[in-house]
């Protein structure tokens, strides 16, 4: 764990300092995302039909970003060849009927180990990267998450700062409070966390958004993969609009992820709201088929592949 968390975070330092290079060169001459939705009679849809995740579709997300293949798949070639990978991967989790909706999770906020410029030991993708990526996830008819890392920075701050994408069908935001770290500690050195009352807060905005807009239900991904990484986890809510998934984070060996979810799983917290597990193309050892993770029980409503 500690070589992989050292790895990221280099990666994650490099990918920041990539960041504010962009960020110093388009500041100003942006101020809203270019991708616009399909216009579609009657009431905005999900891309792949209907306008309610769960229980109708599994997910199946690929993650990472641009910059550097260390962050994940999204990060491996151009995004219509993700998409394309995507689909292929997707297929195999096609069982007892339900249909698949494939999503791209980009992370859309990225922890630095490092001081940056803003203070916040985290940096923004630009307008023009997530507009790259949204494009991508439309002609796929996927989802498009967009993933926060905010290292110092606040949650609802990150997430009021995509409203623009948020007005959109078909794009949801993923918490990592992994990276959310004190003011005296460093993103990559201590592993964070964050409370119930964020997570609530950041549900309550989303549904807001969608209640105003008439949007179809919202996907609110939180990674986790230690008991304390969400607090007071007994008070978590969901609204109509949000479909809250807690993501069983982690890497190891079969015995170990299949342990590990099975122990989130047994609490009456965890149960209340949509599973997701998560998977690492390098660092789990023997990693788990399709077919093992529908055997997981409950089986995952989310999946997603780093």
């Amino acid at each position: 764990m500690d070589v992989y968390r050292r790895r990221r975070i280099v990666a994650l330092s490099v990918l920041a300092g990539l960041l504010l290079g962009i960020v110093l060169v388009t500041s100003g001459s942006e101020s809203k995302p270019k991708a616009e939705a399909a216009k579609a009679p009657g009431p905005p849809q999900l891309p792949r039909g209907g306008r309610t995740i769960f229980p109708p579709f599994r997910v199946v997300a690929y993650y990472g970003a641009p910059q550097d293949p260390q962050l994940g798949e999204l990060g491996i070639g151009t995004p219509a060849q993700a998409a394309a990978k995507l689909e292929r991967r997707a297929r195999k989790y096609a069982r007892g009927g339900r249909p698949l909706l494939p999503a791209f999770e980009l992370i859309s906020t990225v922890a630095s180990g490092s001081l940056e410029p803003n203070g916040l030991y985290s940096t923004r993708q630009s307008h023009a990267v997530i507009d790259r990526y949204l494009s991508a996830a439309r002609k796929a008819r996927a989802l498009l998450i967009l993933d926060i890392q905010p290292g110092h920075a606040d949650f609802m701050n990150e997430v009021r700062a995509l409203y623009p994408y948020l007005e959109y069908p078909d794009v949801g935001i993923a918490l990592d409070p992994e990276w959310k770290v004190p003011a005296d500690q460093v993103p990559g050195k201590v592993i964070g966390s964050t409370d119930s009352s964020v997570v609530n807060e950041v549900s309550a905005y989303m549904d807001g958004i969608v209640r105003t807009h008439k949007l179809p239900q919202k996907l609110l991904v939180v990674h986790q993969f230690t008991n304390d990484m969400i607090q007071r986890k007994e008070l978590l809510t969901q609204p109509p609009g949000v479909a809250l998934t807690l993501n069983v984070d982690g890497f190891g060996d079969q015995p170990v992820k299949i342990e590990k979810y099975g122990e989130f799983m047994r609490t009456p917290e965890e149960r209340r709201f949509h599973a997701g597990f998560k998977l690492f193309f390098h660092e789990d050892t023997n990693l788990m088929s399709p077919r093992r993770v529908l055997g997981l029980r409950p089986p995952p409503e989310f999946v997603v592949y780093e």
